[in-house]
């Protein structure tokens, strides 16, 4: 593996953000990790960087214990959500500025930029210094300051969520065939569950420090490991119901059914009744607000077959969709 960390802690004042992280990023991986805002993802990145330091565990990379080497001798490259590019150096200098202070001589860092920035599409912006780029052409220039450096480790932090949606999109698609093309171990963290998805060749999904799940996009989507997942990794989010609520016989006594709002169906006979609190219109599809009793449900329907605002329907689920967790701890039964 070219990155490895195992039974990773990370305390600031006494208190532990990071509660023994196990994880691995194959040669040539691209691997996400994904979670909410405090989950700790940015801390994780900082810790295999160097700049945060590790309170317990080990951190590998190409196969050496590099737990106690200065972020300069980790062999990483990072590339920042801010970008952090230097204002007053051209997009060249910008992209050669770590070889020339290791001493690679100034033409050969020069080639090395412009190969690097031809690679990410940006060999057109040498001359340019940043005031003068878009938000993506920055981040092209930063990923190519990453690329140039050739390390066992890419590290990307957040870095398409400073992005409209529209070059958020292009972008991503960029970087997936950008990682392709160069290989590499990436190690890219994101709150975005879609980035997740389209990017990872695996999501290690982090929830307050801790790894709920780490699996391919498709294990993580179609069986989530705690209901964590199951509702952060959807969008919708799916719905969670007691087995004994008001859609019995889909789950044991004494657990919760979760169920994707697009496996709902509605207005079938003999279904069970609901009330339609709201409905929300989202281009071709329309989110559609249950109310079952005392407990509500979201379903994902055309937008072309919604129901009305107020209106009665009724639900039903195929027990083929309903994905059992144990109440109590929340992991999947």
């Amino acid at each position: 593996m070219t990155l490895s960390l195992r039974g990773v802690r990370v305390a600031h004042g006494g208190h532990e953000v990071l509660h023994g992280i196990d994880l691995t990023v194959a040669r040539d991986e691209l691997l996400v990790v994904l979670g909410p805002s405090g989950a700790g993802k940015s801390t994780l990145l900082r810790a295999v960087a160097g700049l945060t330091p590790v309170s317990d565990g080990r951190v590998s990379i190409a196969d050496r214990d590099v737990t106690g080497l200065r972020p300069g001798r980790r062999n990483v490259a990072m590339v920042f959500q801010s970008y952090a590019l230097f204002p007053h150096l051209s997009a060249a200098e910008n992209i050669a500025f770590g070889l020339i202070v290791r001493d690679v001589p100034k033409a050969e860092a020069a080639e090395r930029a412009r190969r690097a920035a031809t690679t990410v599409g940006c060999g057109h912006l040498l001359d340019r210094r940043p005031g003068q780029l878009s938000g993506g052409e920055r981040q092209r220039v930063a990923l190519a300051r990453a690329l140039v450096r050739e390390p066992d480790v890419f590290l990307l932090d957040e870095p398409l969520s400073n992005l409209d949606a529209e070059l958020r999109v292009e972008m991503r698609a960029e970087l997936k065939a950008l990682h392709a093309r160069v290989g590499g171990a990436m190690l890219h963290v994101t709150h975005d569950q879609v980035e997740a998805l389209v990017l990872g060749d695996r999501i290690a999904v982090l929830r307050d420090g801790r790894v709920e799940q780490i699996g391919t996009p498709d294990e993580i989507w179609s069986t989530p490991a705690t209901t964590f997942v199951a509702r952060f990794v959807g969008s919708p989010p799916m719905n969670l119901l007691p087995a004994d609520g008001p859609l019995p016989g889909l789950g044991p006594a004494g657990t919760l059914i979760g169920i994707r709002p697009g496996a709902v169906g509605l207005g079938s006979e003999g279904g069970t009744a609901a009330h339609v609190e709201r409905v929300e219109v989202v281009g071709e599809d329309a989110h559609v607000y249950l109310r079952l009793g005392e407990h509500t449900a979201i379903a994902r329907v055309p937008s072309a077959r919604r129901p009305a605002a107020g209106a009665e329907t009724s639900v039903t689920v195929s027990a083929a969709d309903v994905h059992v967790f144990d109440a109590a701890t929340g992991k999947r039964a």
